[in-house]
Formats: C-alpha cells, structure tokens, sequence
C-alpha cells in the first residue's frame, strides 16, 4: 500500500519538473528575443545618429566652403576664380537676386532655381513669399569639388547639394531686427556695422543656406546669418606717430616748401561718400613727454622758417598734440596683431622688397586694395595713384610725385622716408610705428612701440599729407565673414 502511494507522488512531480522546464525556456526564449530586439534598435539607432550627423556635416562644408570663398584674399574666392559670379564681392546682392554654388557630383543635375527638380529650393519660396519669387535660372557657380584638379581626387568631396547666398530683410526673416517697432513689415535689405541696421552703414547681412542629400535619402537644411567685420581702424589725426620712446631721438624731417602741409579737415570724395565736417589732428603722437616734436616742425629753413598754418586741423594755426591710439596699437604686440590680421585678408602680399611694379593693375578708385609688403617699398619716377590699404613693414621710401588715396600703415621699421622734388600728396591718413629697437631686433610684445621716423629731407617736395574720412572708409579692409546666427531648417 505504500508502495503504491510513493508510486503516485513520483508521476505527480515528474509533471510539475516539466511544467517547470517549459516556463524557464519560454523565459529564455522571450529575454533572447528582447535582446535581439535591443541590438537591432541600437543599430538603427546608430546608423540613423551616423546619417544625421553625415548629412549635417555634408551641408555645414557648403556653408563654410561659401564663407571662405566669400573673402577675397583666399586663392579660391569667388573674386579669383568667378570674378562675375558676386560683384563687389557679395555686397551688391539684393535680397530678390538670390545665387548659387552647386555641387553636382557623378554628373547629376543641381537646378535648385526650378521647381520640382530633383533638389529644388522650396525654402526661398516661404522665406519671400509675397515679396518676391525665386529668379529661374538664377546665377550659379561650381563648388571647389567640381574644379580641376580637385575633381580628379580619389575621394568624393562633401555630399551638399547646392548653398544659396542673398540679401535679407526683416520681412523675409520675420523678425523685428532693425526698427523695433514690433513689425517685420520692413523690406530694405539689413545691414551690419556691429549692430543691425537699414541705413547702408557697414556691410550687407548675406545669407547662406545649403541643402545636402545622402545616397540613402537624408536630408539637412541649414542657414547661417554672416557680414563681413571691419577692422574699425580709429586715427584721431591726419599723420600719427605711434611710439613712446622717442625723446629725446624724434625723428620729424619736413621739407622746405611752403606747399607741404599736413591737414586735419575733412577733405575729398570717394565714389558716393562727401567729406563732412569733421576735423582731426593734423599730427598726433603718443609720447606725451616728447617737447621736441613741435619745434622740430615749425623751424623749417629759410624763406618760410615758421609753418604754423600748415599744419592745422582742431586747431587753425599749429595743431601738433599728443593723442590717444586705440588699444592694441598701444603695444608692440597689439601692432604684430594688426599687421597679422590686415596680411590674412589681403588682396596682394608680398614677401621682400618691392616697387611700384609690385603694384596691382586692378587697383583703381573703384576698387581699392589692401597690399602688404612684408620688406622695403620704394616708389622711384611713379607718376600713378594707388586706392586702399598699404601696410610696409620696412621702410616706404615715397617719391613724392606718386599720390595715395586710402590709408598708409608703416609698421615694422616705422619709417617714411622722401627726398625728391614732387607734388603728389597722401590722401587718407598715414600711421607710423616702430615695432623694432635702434639695433633692429624686435621689442617685447608687451612694450610700447619705439621711435618712428618722418624724413621728407628739405629736398622733398611731396604736397603732404590731408585727412579724408571718405578715402578712409573705402579703404577700410574685412576681418572675414563674421557667423551672426545659424539654425537648422525642418522639412
């Protein structure tokens, strides 16, 4: 009997153990199909997470291609290789004449400018609506990665499809940027100057939008705001001697012809700028201990041995005084700066001596030039205007036959030398500064610069030198385009 009852507990636990089995299977079963499911999603996840950043950086290397081709100091700039494409550089563009980089690799057709096409704009179209429609065809011009030799690479180059550039307003932004009156109802294009604004004062806003497209169909839209940024270079005279140890050694030579004459009242146009009003220094120097400098220039010899009217400017009769300079030409090293950041955006470096004949052709009243001769400068028999920027870094030897319109920077040696008979004059403002010591070897970053020097020997017969804010402004250069706002665009 008992036999019998241990019979029937044995069988009754052999079906719970399977019971037991099938539960701990079905369990394995569901956290290996949890699992499985885990690693597919986190694969999705992934590849997904390498398509979007892909395709955002594809159209960030459209935009930034665009930026650096927009400065017309890089060997790529659309100045250099479309002369045509952006006239004046990008700061002619109106809003409602919007154009193109393309980028159509493998031969594909990039015809943004028409509706329906395979990588038509539709964005410019809501950003204008009711101002204006996208132009079709629009002006267009071929990325870097379309261009021989780069085309011939072994590697594709950034998978953005084009990158529009135009102007912009408030109402094609819909913001109340400039006037503040709580309306976007303003369609004058926006200007930058610092801070935005409609009057024309600085340069124009651009806008960069580029879209770019993966083989595997993601898409990225995205804008950035940029203007170019002056350098916003202050003179508060018409002749600036820049240096605090020059007594009791300064170094101020004037010719013995009552026509030099160095003046600080505003005085001639450039393009559709007047003179105004204004008036500076005539000369400015920044070592307010120096007393020798004011006799230096009023005892010039016999017949005229007392020129106090020719150097005027706040002051009608002698104007020579001590002025402030901005605060990074203070030091040596704020000099060192500006002459590095003036040679990155120049349109003409060149590195050792040159003359008149370095000269670029292009250079006219139209189209000033910033040039940079990194080594002595001499103009010798040149009868010709320059327009623009001129930084030397040696010594400018100035045949004064020759005239400037524009600003004349001399730092380095800091020295501005003529000794011929002549009646060009420099128009603009001219700005000396010794960044060396009288051995030659450079002073420390920290100090103030050293002596510069003035020398129109009494054989000189330069007209002078005459303050024109007009000159200044159309020589002024650009520190690159500056990123005023950036943002991704849904679709």
């Amino acid at each position: 009997m008992m036999k019998q009852q241990r019979v029937r507990n044995s069988k009754s636990e052999e079906g719970i153990a399977l019971l037991i089995s099938i539960f701990v299977l079905l369990l394995i079963s569901v956290v290996a199909i949890a699992l499985i499911v885990s690693s597919g999603t986190e694969s999705a996840l992934a590849g997904n997470y390498r398509s979007s950043t892909g395709v955002y950086n594809a159209a960030i290397a459209g935009l930034e291609e665009v930026r650096a081709r927009l400065r017309p100091s890089t060997p790529i700039s659309f100045k250099n290789t479309d002369p045509a494409f952006l006239p004046s550089g990008g700061a002619s563009l109106v809003p409602c004449a919007p154009v193109y980089m393309i980028n159509p690799l493998g031969g594909e057709n990039v015809t943004p400018w028409v509706p329906g096409s395979t990588y038509a704009d539709t964005e410019f179209n809501q950003e204008f609506a009711g101002i204006c429609g996208l132009p079709n065809p629009s002006p267009s011009t071929l990325s870097i990665w379309n261009r021989n030799p780069l085309n011939g690479l072994p590697f594709p180059g950034p998978l953005y499809k084009w990158v529009r550039i135009n102007g912009v307003t408030e109402q094609s932004l819909k913001l109340d940027v400039v006037t503040y009156d709580g309306r976007v109802d303003d369609a004058v294009p926006i200007y930058y100057d610092g801070t935005f604004n409609n009057n024309g004062s600085g340069s124009e806003v651009l806008e960069l939008t580029a879209l770019a497209v993966l083989p595997n169909g993601s898409q990225k839209l995205v804008q950035y705001l940029a203007a170019p940024t002056p350098l916003n270079l202050n003179f508060n005279a018409a002749l600036t001697l820049d240096g605090s140890n020059m007594q009791p050694n300064v170094q101020f030579t004037v010719p013995n012809t009552s026509n030099f004459s160095v003046r600080g009242n505003d005085q001639y146009s450039a393009g559709s700028c007047n003179p105004g009003p204004g008036v500076v220094n005539a000369v400015g120097y920044s070592d307010a201990s120096d007393s020798t400098i004011t006799s230096a220039i009023k005892a010039g010899p016999s017949p005229t041995p007392d020129r106090r009217p020719n150097y005027s400017g706040v002051t009608a009769t002698l104007d020579v005084v001590p002025v402030t300079v901005s605060g990074n030409l203070q030091t040596v090293g704020g000099l060192n700066a500006l002459v590095q950041t003036i040679s990155q955006n120049a349109d003409v470096v060149v590195n050792g001596n040159a003359t008149q004949s370095n000269m670029p052709p292009a250079m006219s009243a139209s189209n000033p030039m910033t040039i940079v001769i990194n080594g002595d400068l001499t103009f010798n028999g040149w009868h010709g205007t320059g327009y623009g920027l001129l930084l030397v870094t040696g010594t400018f030897t100035f045949d004064p036959d020759a005239t400037w319109n524009g600003i004349v920077l001399v730092i380095g040696k800091g020295k501005i030398y003529s000794h011929q008979g002549g009646t060009g004059q420099l128009n603009g403002v001219v700005f000396l500064a010794s960044t060396l010591d009288s051995s030659g070897n450079p002073l420390p970053p920290s100090s103030p610069p050293g002596t510069p020097n003035f020398d129109f020997t009494s054989s000189s017969g330069s007209n002078g030198v005459y303050y024109s804010s007009c000159w200044i402004q159309a020589a002024m250069p650009v520190a690159g385009y500056t990123i005023l706002s950036f943002h991704e665009i849904a679709q």
